[in-house]
């Protein structure tokens, strides 16, 4: 009932022909996509190959790796809140993003003077996750106030996709780096900074910023930010989230999993990304295009079945290029049937003065979650084992999906045209 009363709020910002918005992304979008697409294939050069160099370069236990890998999602929760704010309130939401680029891009350089100093490496990861905290809200406002409410989906898809070709093609420059120059990890850091120094410059340079909608509305307010959890949808949204948030391994224990199973050589690990990404690339448009005719919600929810069905596999006896092949096409699936499809869902519920506020709110619920995950299945891992840590997740996975169902507005949604 709220999302759909709620979709006259969110009025395109670009002034473009109702028409002629319906038919074709914003040439906005489609900036920040390319921002995106650069950045993903400097970050993802590091996150491919920064498993294999903490365990197995520098020692550290699946415990260890669960804490250190779980500030990639915590301390961004400290961050977005604030983040979001300042863009709202400074209505300035091209500048607090491009701060967050800057930041993630010299803490490449950050990983060279950190040597093997596992409380240096830790310093230098949560001022790079600090960066995509400040960055995620404002962009994804930026996104949202640059379509229609009826092309949310695919707006976010689109996005999405140019992303996510970043993601593939991240793996595939370190793996290429490293067949040249094998162990050597700081020409992978080098390499990534230039790549993501690049895509500020392409900030600063393609991206506009979104003001003229929000140039007669009052201030944004923190008060105001954290009032939104009283609208029951979006509260509904937030917690659902948030539980789903809580049982998703993140990728990179999601990879080393399917190593350990495989028994995959070091030197291919960098290339596991490349499963899931080619799932998410194909994927993000024709779901988000799902889900603004079927209802984002409906979407988002049958992404962690997705999910399910990549942990089943992990856990049950099917192994060699099979287990590979279809874990991964999963693990794409799941991220385009939830990443951009849950901000389409939300955009639509927050007015526009208070867009990235309310991103923020959902995304760091998401984040917190993230952070106990990781390391909770860290903490199993090393106690236990990997079979019955699998076991738990796979279990607390079913349990979150069954909550969820009950917990998120989906009825509310209705058909979307």
């Amino acid at each position: 009932m709220y999302i759909s009363s709620s979709r006259a709020v969110a009025h395109p910002a670009s002034g473009s022909a109702p028409a002629r918005s319906r038919a074709s992304v914003a040439p906005n979008v489609l900036a920040l996509g390319s921002v995106s697409l650069v950045t993903d294939i400097s970050s993802e050069m590091i996150t491919a190959v920064l498993p294999m160099y903490l365990i197995y370069t520098l020692g550290l236990n699946p415990l260890q790796f669960g804490a250190l890998n779980g500030m990639y999602f915590g301390v961004t929760a400290l961050v977005r809140l604030a983040g979001g704010h300042a863009a709202d309130r400074r209505r300035r939401r091209k500048l607090v993003a491009g701060v967050g680029y800057g930041l993630s891009a010299l803490c490449k350089l950050g990983l060279l003077a950190a040597g093997s100093s596992v409380p240096l490496l830790g310093a230098v990861i949560a001022a790079d996750r600090t960066g995509k905290g400040l960055r995620t809200a404002p962009r994804d406002a930026l996104i949202s106030l640059s379509s229609t409410p009826e092309t949310l989906g695919r707006s976010f898809g689109v996005h999405r996709a140019l992303d996510t070709t970043g993601a593939f093609l991240g793996p595939l420059a370190a793996f290429g780096l490293l067949l040249v120059a094998p162990d050597r990890y700081d020409t992978v850091f080098v390499a990534s900074f230039c790549v993501a120094a690049f895509a500020v410059l392409m900030l600063v340079l393609l991206v506009r910023d979104r003001r003229q909608a929000l140039d007669a509305a009052e201030p944004a307010s923190l008060r105001g930010a954290l009032g939104l959890l009283l609208l029951p949808g979006f509260r509904r949204v937030c917690l659902g989230a948030a539980l789903l948030g809580a049982v998703t391994l993140s990728d990179s224990f999601v990879y080393l999993l399917l190593q350990q199973r495989l028994a995959i050589a070091a030197a291919y690990f960098p290339l596991l990304p490349l499963g899931t990404a080619a799932g998410y690339l194909l994927l993000a448009v024709p779901l988000g295009r799902v889900a603004d005719r079927l209802g984002r919600l409906r979407v988002f929810l049958g992404g962690y079945g997705a999910l399910l069905g990549a942990y089943l596999l992990l856990f049950g006896p099917l192994g060699g290029v099979a287990l590979l092949a279809v874990t991964l096409v999963l693990h794409g699936l799941f991220y385009a049937a939830t990443d951009g499809v849950l901000m389409a869902a939300v955009g639509p519920m927050l007015p526009e003065q208070l867009r990235a506020s309310g991103m923020a709110l959902v995304q760091t619920g998401q984040a917190v979650a993230a952070l106990g995950s990781s390391v909770l299945f860290g903490a199993a891992w090393t106690r236990w084992g990997l079979h019955p840590a699998v076991a738990l997740a796979l279990a607390a996975l079913v349990a979150a999906v069954l909550a969820a169902l009950w917990i998120l507005p989906l009825r509310d949604e209705g058909r979307r045209p």
